[in-house]
């Protein structure tokens, strides 16, 4: 491939869903050769634009000028003829099929004869082929089901790579990634970008920007404010750009922690791969649990809340024991949870937003079958403003929110609870930086109140900033336990590793 100049061009590109503009004006461009970066507050307007450029979705007016040429009906099929692959946090591969089947489902090379038959020979060859390119060590033949999300990632590129792609668009595609799987994806990128492909990268991570970024283009409500070069631009001049004014670099936290122990595990196992393990909250105490991706974090609080059973130890809630065999059973506690998964496990998709938000707490805002509507309405409309929810989206369906913004419903679902424990799986992962501070901001006013938190969260940074003690999970069990003052970026890394020494 040889690609040069003007890859993408968008121009004066405008969309209006059912009461909301969601773009206006869009103008936005991409060079061969190039990492153009994508940052916005959710709800911006950045994955209305990606669905267009893609396809998935229909301009209501402007042009796209893909390798200089006006596209006409885009639609997904025309999309990737063009060139065009879009891969997101969570790739879109068949988990039951190996790599080689993956690679080519849909474009299988066939042998020459009458009958039809696939060249997997063929198959193989182009395989190997990819793999090299991309220095990946997979065994062709390894089902998806069988690589972690890094690796699927590298799979999903070697498919773009086969499908001959020209834009390749990431969407937050470190989201779930460990830090040494985002070097290794970032390895992968510089090397698309030397063979002259051009990439938009979406993230929320200003340091991947930066990292990565040749430019940034920056869009608040619908509309593209900004478009700059990364090199000579700073992180603050970013997120004022985001937010259309400055964030606090930085959260203190002061600890609020008591000796009161309001949770304690002893001895924890569960089915899905926690051993051993025992750990206590106080109350007003944010523990942080942290380790690489599947390290146990969530399995550790699936368990709490009674998602997987426990299969030995012991759970006590305020020095009394407790049998929690459903989510129900831990709700009936004071215990929520904030999942990770929020499409599959944290919303319930075909609910609007204002459902959604209270659903939890019906049994204080309804007699019988019938809900009071008013009690209902101040509680919405007190934790969107909370939260910066747009008031415009909350009668729409949970499934076209942005990822930032379902989770900020889950979030104010359990708020309205008034849980005394709040299990966090992830809490940041997909919310933009003005949500991010002031995510932060609540967790530290809501342990004022004596709230005691579990936060699970493979970012490193997010864990010494919130926590008050961290706990370092290899393969399920306790590595170590650190205070806040003891604890580093460098110290967790080391015992976070495989075979790191204790």
């Amino acid at each position: 491939m040889n690609l040069s100049g003007n890859l993408l061009e968008v121009r004066n590109l405008s969309k209006i869903f059912p009461g909301v503009q969601a773009l206006e004006g869009v103008d936005f461009n991409v060079n061969c050769g190039e990492v153009h970066v994508l940052l916005g507050e959710n709800g911006a307007g950045k994955s209305t634009l990606i669905k267009i450029i893609s396809g998935a979705y229909q301009p209501d007016s402007g042009s796209i000028f893909f390798k200089g040429k006006k596209v006409h009906e885009n639609d997904p099929r025309n999309s990737l003829q063009m060139g065009v692959s879009v891969l997101y946090q969570e790739p879109s591969l068949v988990p039951n099929l190996n790599l080689i089947e993956n690679i080519h489902l849909g474009i299988e090379p066939e042998l020459p004869s009458l009958l039809t038959a696939i060249d997997e020979k063929k198959q193989l060859q182009n395989t190997l082929a990819l793999f090299d390119e991309l220095n990946l060590a997979l065994d062709p033949y390894a089902q998806v089901s069988e690589l972690n999300l890094a690796e699927q990632q590298m799979v999903a590129i070697a498919r773009a790579l086969h499908l001959s792609a020209n834009l390749v668009i990431f969407d937050e595609p470190a989201a779930m990634l460990a830090q040494r799987e985002v070097t290794q994806l970032f390895s992968v990128i510089r090397q698309l970008r030397a063979r002259g492909l051009g990439i938009i990268y979406v993230t929320h991570r200003l340091e991947e920007a930066m990292q990565i970024g040749d430019r940034a283009s920056i869009m608040r409500d619908g509309h593209m404010v900004a478009t700059v070069a990364i090199d000579g631009t700073t992180k603050k001049d970013l997120v004022r750009m985001i937010v259309g004014h400055g964030v606090e670099d930085s959260i203190t936290r002061i600890s609020r922690s008591s000796k009161e122990e309001i949770l304690r595990l002893e001895k924890v196992s569960s089915k899905e791969g926690i051993t051993d393990v025992s750990i206590n909250l106080h109350a007003g105490e944010i523990l942080g649990i942290t380790g690489l991706i599947g390290s146990g974090g969530t399995d550790l609080l699936q368990t709490i809340f009674g998602v997987n059973p426990v299969i030995s130890g012991k759970i006590f809630m305020r020095g009394k024991e407790v049998k929690i065999l459903s989510p129900q059973d831990a709700i009936s506690l004071g215990i929520g949870f904030i999942t990770e998964d929020r499409q599959n496990q944290g919303l319930i998709l075909e609910m609007n937003a204002q459902e959604n938000m209270t659903i939890a707490s019906l049994d204080d805002i309804s007699m019988g079958q019938i809900i009071d509507l008013q009690a209902e309405n101040q509680i919405v409309e007190h934790y969107a403003s909370r939260l910066n929810i747009n008031p415009l989206i909350l009668s729409g369906k949970s499934k076209f929110l942005s990822g930032g913004t379902q989770q900020k419903v889950v979030l104010s679902r359990w708020l309205a609870r008034n849980c005394q424990v709040l299990l966090l799986d992830e809490p940041s992962r997909g919310v933009d930086v003005g949500s991010r501070a002031e995510l932060y901001r609540l967790l530290n006013e809501l342990t004022k109140r004596g709230t005691s938190m579990i936060l699970v969260s493979s970012n490193i940074p997010e864990i010494l900033t919130m926590a008050d003690r961290i706990v370092v999970l290899r393969q399920g069990r306790i590595v170590k336990l650190l205070n806040r003052y003891e604890a580093t970026h460098s110290a967790i890394m080391n015992l976070v590793e495989e075979g790191a020494v204790l």
